[in-house]
């Protein structure tokens, strides 16, 4: 697969993380630990499904300040490379179905770097009006923020 980055159409998002490749994937894959860092914290995540296979449906909840659990990502797999990459809508829900308001792709990679993993998130917008209005709503606090969840609890992991 080729994927070129756009900047008229997409945000991405990188670093290292300080733990092997096998344990940032079980910390995506594995709905307990994905809800300790998928939503930045205060607020909690619930994982309703997470049928990782190509049409699998991915729904998550969030709750705020403890309250009741809303609705906050209903999308798609798109692609599972088993130790190497998440592909991911929200343009579908599960069983391949249209959503009704699209809004994004996002590529997650995993790459063997000598200090971890090398993670990046490649996330785009079909224009350039969604794009700029994701990062106008914080991607790179929010996203930056649950990459920073999802390293401290592997690193803490692997130490």
């Amino acid at each position: 697969m080729t994927r070129s980055f756009n900047p008229d159409l997409d945000l991405t998002i990188s670093r290292v993380i300080r733990a092997p490749r096998s344990r940032v994937w079980s910390a995506w894959t594995d709905p307990a630990s994905f809800e300790q860092w998928w939503i930045p914290a205060p607020a909690r995540c619930k994982v309703v499904d997470m049928d990782m296979h190509p049409g699998g449906a991915f729904v998550t909840r969030m709750s705020e300040d403890g309250g009741d659990f809303t609705p906050h990502l209903d999308a798609c797999f798109l692609d599972i490379a088993d130790g190497e990459r998440i592909v991911f809508t929200n343009a579908l829900v599960g069983g391949w179905r249209p959503a009704e308001q699209p809004f994004m792709t996002a590529i997650i990679t995993l790459q063997d770097h000598p200090d971890g993993t090398d993670y990046t998130a490649h996330v785009m917008h079909r224009n350039n009006a969604d794009r700029n209005m994701h990062a106008e709503m914080g991607f790179y606090d929010g996203w930056g923020t649950v990459v920073e969840q999802l390293a401290k609890l592997v690193e803490h992991r692997a130490g």
